[in-house]
C-alpha cells in the first residue's frame, strides 16, 4: 500500500480535489437554486409576468458551483499520472477553499434569495435590493474562488 501511494498518491488526490471542489460547491448550488425555485414558483402562479425578476435570484445561488467546476478543470489540467505525493496534496488543498465555502455561501445566498423573493412577491419596486442583498453573500464565494486559483498557480512543482 505504501508502494501504491508513494508511485500513484499525486495523482489520487489531485483527482480528490477535483472531486471535492465540484461535488461540494455543486451540491450547494443544486440545493440553493432549488429552494429559490420553490419560492419563486409561488409567486409565478399568481404573477406569472414576475418570472423574469425571479429568475435572477434563482441564478444567483448556482455561480459557486461554476466557481468549484472551473478550479476542478484547472487542477485537472495540472495531474500527471507520476505526480508527487506533496504535490496531490497541495492540490488537494487548493480546492478545499472553493468547495467548503461554495457549498456554504451557496446555501445562505438561497436563503437571501428566497427573502429576495418575498420582496418581489410583495413590493416589486424593492426587487433589487433583494438582488444586492443576496450578490452581498457571493463576496465570499469569489474570494473563496480567488484563493484557491491563487493556490493553484502560487506553487510549481
Amino acid at each position: 500500500m505504501a508502494v501504491f501511494f508513494q508511485q500513484y498518491g499525486g495523482v489520487v488526490f489531485g483527482v480528490l480535489g477535483i472531486a471535492i471542489s465540484v461535488f461540494l460547491s455543486g451540491m450547494g448550488s443544486a440545493k440553493g437554486v432549488g429552494l429559490v425555485g420553490e419560492a419563486a414558483a409561488g409567486v409565478i402562479v399568481e404573477e406569472p409576468e414576475k418570472f423574469g425578476k425571479s429568475i435572477v435570484l434563482q441564478l444567483l445561488p448556482g455561480t459557486q458551483g461554476l466557481y468549484g467546476f472551473v478550479i476542478g478543470l484547472f487542477i485537472m489540467f495540472k495531474l500527471d499520472a507520476n505526480m508527487p505525493l506533496a504535490e496531490g496534496l497541495y492540490l488537494f488543498g487548493a480546492a478545499l477553499p472553493v468547495a467548503i465555502v461554495g457549498y456554504f455561501s451557496a446555501v445562505a445566498q438561497a436563503k437571501v434569495a428566497v427573502a429576495g423573493i418575498n420582496i418581489l412577491a410583495k413590493n416589486e419596486e424593492h426587487n433589487m435590493k433583494g438582488v444586492i442583498y443576496s450578490i452581498m453573500v457571493e463576496t465570499y464565494a469569489v474570494l473563496a474562488f480567488a484563493l484557491s486559483l491563487i493556490l493553484l498557480n502560487t506553487v510549481q512543482f
